[in-house]
């Protein structure tokens, strides 16, 4: 792996009292309005995907067993990238750079630099982490010579968009993969589970009003009509909040490790806009 490993060269960060590193932390008041927070009734009435379909979702603890063969009987093959570039991914609600790792490497097979994040976990929206993440985007931007391609999957996308919108001479192109960018940031199935690990309501983020504004560089959504997490018409978004909606055909957590999407994530990365 070229980089996707190496610690980033960043001052270490205490671990936060929020989230889930500082629940065992936390007082028996905050648990409770933590539980209220989660426990709220929905004021839209928003619904996310069929149950089913959230059930589906647990397919993806059987994907090592799928992955082992593959790797016997059906390996996995990517096209050598038609030009490569500079790659920064950006994991989904909940997970880290870990759970891209297979992802990131394929994408390396392909010929691609894939460098991630540099933040650790995802555990939600803070203005530290957005601080971060445009050192981490400028550094590379300046390391490579050449705009980055953004890809972030599930919430990673909706921090690759504002990425782009901060700074978008260093940003080639963002493709988000089942990102709720845009309608109602409640028409999902977790964020009831985002609002009592991150700590505060999903409607007050504060940059909620401007999910939906298209980045002014080269924007794709990767959705799917089998996403059990996230309503496909918020990934998909309308015309003018993207450049191009792109269907696939796997779950949510199969954004970070089918072929399909991966397969989709590099085509994309070949069709890039030249700096």
């Amino acid at each position: 792996m070229r980089g996707f490993f190496r610690i980033p060269q960043a001052t270490a960060q205490p671990a936060p009292s929020t989230g889930v590193y500082g629940f065992t932390a936390l007082a028996d008041s905050e648990w409770a309005r933590r539980i209220e927070l989660a426990s709220e009734p929905d004021p839209d009435g928003s619904t996310g995907p069929r149950l089913w379909l959230l059930l589906r979702e647990l397919g993806y603890m059987i994907e090592p067993a799928r992955r082992l063969y593959r790797s016997l009987f059906k390996p996995f093959r990517i096209a050598k990238a038609q030009t490569p570039r500079m790659v920064m991914v950006l994991p989904g609600f909940g997970t880290n750079p870990i759970k891209m790792r297979y992802f990131a490497r394929r994408l390396e097979d392909a010929g691609h630099t894939v460098k991630r994040w540099g933040c650790g976990y995802n555990w939600g929206f803070s203005e530290e982490l957005f601080s971060q993440l445009e050192n981490r985007l400028l550094d590379l931007h300046q390391r490579a010579g050449a705009p980055v391609v953004l890809v972030g999957w599930s919430l990673g996308g909706l921090y690759a968009r504002e990425l782009a919108k901060r700074q978008p001479d260093a940003v080639a192109k963002v493709i988000s993969m089942g990102s709720p960018f845009s309608g109602n940031l409640r028409a999902n199935n977790v964020w009831r589970i985002y609002q009592a690990v991150a700590g505060h309501r999903i409607a007050d983020v504060k940059i909620a009003a401007q999910l939906s504004r298209k980045p002014p560089v080269e924007t794709v959504a990767l959705w799917s009509p089998r996403d059990g997490a996230i309503s496909p018409r918020s990934a998909a978004g309308y015309p003018g909040e993207r450049d191009r909606a792109v269907a696939l055909r796997c779950s949510h957590m199969g954004f970070s490790y089918s072929p399909e999407a991966i397969r989709a994530v590099a085509r994309e990365i070949d069709w890039a806009d030249e700096a």
